[in-house]
């Protein structure tokens, strides 16, 4: 299964939202979240102003939108990876890496020299997911009451960047 990658326009909004909350929910209870994730109380109006300030990415089979990420470029050309999900009904299919794969390349050319995201220590799969994608761990925390990895990928080789500013995104 090959999906098609494009950006997101306004219409996506509503299966945006869908896919978000969706994926979340599951995310939240394999991580054992305490609390509510901001992604499950996104609202449209927030990802309206996330397609004017962030770059957002769709994935897309059998005309149906199956996926979204969302990066924002930072300081020190940091392209930061945000609301990954997919339906749950084709994970496993490609999608996710597609997905991932389309970010890092649109944040390339946008010049970034690093891509970061966090991602729960305790999703194997996400886990194996980005490491198969070339991301490493470069720290963790636990500030959310959850262990958060913060997982990079090195854009440009010998790229020395403190990333000390994004640690708590």
């Amino acid at each position: 299964m090959n999906p098609i990658i494009r950006k997101a326009a306004i219409e996506d909004i509503p299966s945006i939202l869908e896919i978000t909350q969706e994926a979340f929910a599951k995310y939240a209870k394999e991580a054992q979240v305490p609390g509510n994730l901001s992604a499950l109380s996104e609202t449209y109006e927030k990802v309206e102003a996330d397609l004017k300030k962030k770059t957002v990415i769709v994935a897309i089979l059998d005309s149906r939108i199956v996926g979204t990420i969302r990066f924002e470029m930072l300081a020190d050309k940091i392209a930061y990876i945000s609301r990954f999900a997919v339906r749950l009904d084709v994970h496993n299919c490609g999608v996710g890496k597609e997905l991932v794969k389309a970010a890092v390349e649109h944040a390339t050319t946008q010049g970034a020299q690093i891509a970061a995201l966090h991602t729960a220590s305790k999703m194997a799969a996400l886990v194996r997911l980005y490491y198969g994608l070339d991301f490493y761990i470069h720290s963790t925390a636990t500030d959310r009451g959850y262990i958060r990895a913060l997982f990079c990928r090195d854009l440009i080789d010998g790229v020395n960047i403190n990333l000390e500013a994004i640690m708590h995104l």
